[in-house]
């Protein structure tokens, strides 16, 4: 009899030791990183779709930039929801929600990232306009170099506040204070962000904006974890909690 029950309890503790170890492993956590990419980039190009294929449909030329700033919005608030959606992956099989994720991203953080977006999407086509019209308009070299060097910096300060932004609830003010006071606090992810732009661009001159949406979930992935030193500072010195899981309330 105490053999049945021997035999009964060890059955239990491996039945037991078997569902604690489910989903814990190395092909476990892959296959719920693709599954959350995944869901996470169909959900990115169904929130954009309004705006992508007419930028799609545009011709390449300057006198289109308003037209191209408009059809750029919904690419923000979708990135943020993607950030905040991967920012809560767990990488466990048992716990995948990233469609519900996304969403719950999408309410909370459209619009404060809107409030940085559309600012920035207007000074983009500004700058555009104006280099695209150096010979007409007779502009020095290297006033026009200066033009790309600053489109480059509110670039990656852009970058910066869509992190925050979508992380952290702090106001607009503070957000484009700390997007820029992080971009010679943290270098490293900095230049990182600055590679990142670069191949994004240079995906975007070889084939098309088509062709960057659908893999926006993954710049969007390695954009989160090039940002996490970045992210970790915020939380230890700008937030009263010490994990940054969603969007934290700013300490006084």
């Amino acid at each position: 009899m105490s053999s049945q029950i021997t035999g009964a309890g060890a059955g239990t503790a491996r039945d037991s030791r078997t569902r604690g170890e489910f989903g814990e492993g190395p092909l476990a956590r892959l296959a719920a990183l693709v599954y959350s990419l995944l869901t996470v980039e169909l959900l990115l190009l169904l929130t954009t779709m309004p705006g992508l294929i007419p930028l799609v449909l545009l011709d390449r030329d300057a006198s289109n930039a308003p037209l191209a700033v408009a059809c750029a919005i919904p690419l923000g608030p979708a990135l943020s929801a993607a950030l905040f959606a991967l920012r809560q992956h767990k990488g466990d099989l048992t716990d995948l929600k990233p469609a519900a994720q996304f969403w719950r991203g999408y309410r909370l953080n459209a619009g404060g990232v809107l409030r940085v977006w559309i600012p920035w999407l207007a000074l983009m086509a500004v700058l555009a306009v104006n280099l695209s019209h150096t010979g007409p308009a007779a502009i020095p070299g290297w006033w026009a170099a200066l033009l790309v060097a600053f489109a480059t910096v509110a670039t990656l300060w852009m970058a910066n506040a869509l992190v925050i932004t979508s992380l952290f609830a702090f106001r607009s003010i503070d957000i484009a204070r700390l997007a820029a006071y992080f971009l010679g606090r943290t270098k490293g992810v900095t230049l990182g962000n600055f590679c990142l732009l670069i191949c994004a661009a240079g995906l975007v001159a070889a084939a098309s904006e088509a062709v960057l949406a659908l893999v926006g979930a993954g710049f969007a992935a390695f954009l989160l974890r090039n940002c996490r030193p970045m992210i970790d500072l915020v939380t230890a010195e700008f937030t009263a909690t010490k994990q940054s899981t969603g969007p934290e309330e700013p300490t006084a």
